[in-house]
């Protein structure tokens, strides 16, 4: 049967999704194999101009190898990162060797020696990716911006059309704010929630049950605990932090980053910029047009200290569902987190220290 392709091309930016649809595809040519030896796998992974081109070498020794016992061969090179906007990839010697490498795919007959090539990331403006568009059957996994958060999105949805699950309302959007860009994660949660959920969709509540907070390096409980204003829920949650050996301080890193957003939050609402909708913060990109010039570099560089780089539906849910408390209660908050700090290098009882900070902060004014 004649190949319509000479070779196949497998890239996108987040190398856990390329290399995974590269083993579905490699494990599609190999089940025609005659034998082992018809098989070959070679690393394109590279530091620098040496290594790129000891695996371009590796590679032309691959396809020019004659089957042992007859038959078509199979070379897959994987993990390729040299084709990046990298210090490598960017090198005089790389792209002579990149133009090596089009030459041996140009001379390789498809009947006779089946080429996979999976590469991440992929700088898609150079000419090679361009050229490998136009002739090789070409896979682009997760679009130009993989990290983006329609991107991510999409790799959730993908991936419970893939194993039939559905999400409820503000299940993807919470799930996104909790694991971040890390794709492996994700898929693995939306696989945990899927048979948690069972035949049921995936709830906003199975997220919030079943999934830590990653992104914001949150000891997410005990957060979620003490910005809902439920007192007996919060020293419930520092009863079980510090029962399982945690620590105090990274503990109070946490809230304090999160009370910080909510003040920047406070403010703006306060100020009539921003508003409180159904699916989060809404009017965030007009407020953030506004003041990104107080940001200067920083304004698109995503950092708990900037709120308008922040998730809208995410700071909507940051203080558990209420309208943030009162600036002053916020800022209040704040010196007790820092007073705190202070007095867990007094005294030994560090549970006990935020326990009577936790008293204070949500008793206040009752």
């Amino acid at each position: 049967m004649p190949v319509s392709k000479p070779f196949t091309f497998v890239c996108g930016q987040d190398d856990f999704l390329v290399g995974r649809l590269g083993q579905e595809r490699f494990a599609a040519l190999s089940a025609g194999a005659a034998d082992e030896f018809a098989i070959e796998v070679i690393s394109g992974f590279a530091g620098n101009v040496d290594e790129v081109g000891a695996a371009v070498n590796r590679f032309r020794e691959a396809v020019q190898t004659i089957p042992m016992f007859g038959g078509r061969r199979i070379v897959h090179l994987k993990d390729v990162n040299f084709l990046s906007d990298s210090v490598t990839g960017r090198a005089e010697g790389t792209e002579a060797l990149v133009e090596d490498l089009r030459a041996i795919l140009e001379a390789v007959n498809p009947e006779e020696t089946a080429v996979l090539i999976t590469a991440a990331p992929v700088d898609r403006r150079r000419s090679f990716p361009k050229w490998c568009e136009a002739k090789a059957d070409f896979v682009l996994v997760g679009g130009d911006a993989a990290s983006g958060e329609e991107a991510l999105a999409a790799v959730v949805l993908a991936e419970a059309r893939a194993i039939g699950a559905t999400f409820g309302p503000g299940a993807v959007e919470l799930l996104l704010a909790r694991v971040g860009a890390n794709t492996r994660l994700l898929v693995e949660e939306v696989r945990k929630l899927s048979n948690y959920a069972g035949d049921a969709p995936i709830a906003e509540a199975d997220v919030l049950e079943l999934t830590p907070n990653v992104a914001q390096g949150d000891f997410f409980e005990t957060t979620d605990a003490f910005f809902s204003g439920d007192l007996k829920w919060t020293l419930a949650a520092l009863q079980r932090h510090f029962f399982a050996g945690g620590d105090s301080r990274p503990l109070i890193a946490a809230l304090q980053g999160r009370n910080r957003l909510l003040i920047q939050v406070r403010a703006l609402l306060d100020s009539g910029e921003i508003r409180s909708g159904p699916r989060g913060i809404e009017g965030l990109p007009v407020a953030a047009a506004a003041h990104r010039e107080k940001f200067g570099e920083a304004a698109d560089v995503k950092s708990p200290f900037n709120v308008f780089t922040q998730n809208a539906w995410y700071l909507g849910k940051l203080s558990g569902g209420r309208t943030p408390p009162p600036l002053r209660r916020l800022i209040d908050n704040q010196q007790e987190f820092v007073a705190a700090f202070e007095e867990v290098h007094r005294r030994d009882d560090q549970e006990e220290v935020l326990r009577e900070m936790a008293v204070r902060c949500l008793t206040a004014g009752s």
